[in-house]
């Protein structure tokens, strides 16, 4: 990593923590200190939340609040439900808040994150429990190589993206994958809209890679959070209320040429949203083909 990466951490880089219905449970906060980030970091909240002041009387002037009513006229949200219980609105206004406070770069976090590791070593062989001890360095590498390719957003992996171990592809290879979800590394410069009320992550990286954009994720590393219906608030009583084939199928109708819903897991198997890559996002063809 250059000395330009951790310094950017500190100048010109601030997390952003998306919460709401919460403000005694916002588990990031107490997880990025633990894990060594020592820049700034803002709790981003909507004026539709009713916790709003205990969220100020916890952290005070970390505590930003945008008009949700206002953000939900600058982009699709695929439907034309009146539930504004998603994500997808404070995702959305977090270029407007960065651009506000001077900054190019941020990142944005869930706020139920439990730890950060290490995921896969410079061999490409899997690293099942190593912490990350210093995120400020982690992030600085993160930023540099943001900064080298034209991709609108890099993330950390999941936990989840692990299951199966060797077999299952990330856990066997140091390279990017074209998927982003969670913690979302963005650019002012790169400005896009995420988009669709439900299934945020998934809908905008498959339609605008559809249209030749990158989004990519960075498996060397990864968060773990807590079980999403099973942490009350944010975003957990809406998925208790629609269930994951509407979830799902919110990606489906933004991109029905390449997503379906199809059943997913064996022991407790869910609906779940499918994406054929082969016919969702340009390639470039091998030069074995030319004729």
């Amino acid at each position: 990593m250059t000395s330009s990466g951790l310094s950017m951490v500190i100048n010109d880089f601030v997390v952003f923590i998306l919460s709401h219905g919460r403000p005694d449970n916002v588990v990031t906060v107490k997880s990025l200190k633990k894990f060594g980030y020592t820049g700034e970091f803002f709790i981003i909240i909507d004026n539709e939340d009713q916790e709003a002041e205990k969220y100020r009387k916890k952290y005070g002037d970390r505590v930003i609040v945008f008009d949700k009513a206002k953000i939900a006229e600058t982009f699709d949200e695929g439907d034309n439900f009146k539930d504004r219980r998603a994500v997808v609105y404070a995702r959305n206004a977090c270029f407007d808040i960065a651009r506000q406070m001077g900054k190019t770069y941020f990142m944005e976090l869930d706020d139920d994150y439990i730890d950060f590791r290490y995921k896969i070593n410079s061999k490409g062989e899997p690293i099942y429990r190593k912490p990350i001890k210093n995120l400020d360095i982690i992030l600085g590498a993160m930023l540099d190589f943001f900064k080298e390719v034209d991709a609108k957003s890099i993330t950390m992996a999941q936990g989840g993206d692990f299951i199966g171990g060797k077999q299952n592809g990330i856990s066997s290879s140091i390279n990017q994958r074209r998927k982003a979800m969670n913690t979302f590394i963005c650019s002012t410069d790169r400005a896009f809209k995420f988009v669709g009320r439900v299934n945020e992550d998934v809908n905008t990286y498959v339609w605008f890679q559809s249209l030749g954009n990158l989004f990519l994720t960075f498996p060397l590393v990864a968060i773990q959070q807590k079980q999403t219906q099973k942490n009350k608030g944010g975003m957990t009583e809406l998925y208790l209320d629609s269930g994951t084939y509407i979830k799902s199928f919110y990606t489906v109708m933004f991109s029905p040429s390449c997503v379906k819903v199809k059943m997913m897991g064996i022991k407790n198997p869910r609906l779940h949203h499918s994406i054929d890559w082969d016919s969702s996002v340009p390639a470039i063809i091998s030069e074995r083909h030319k004729k």
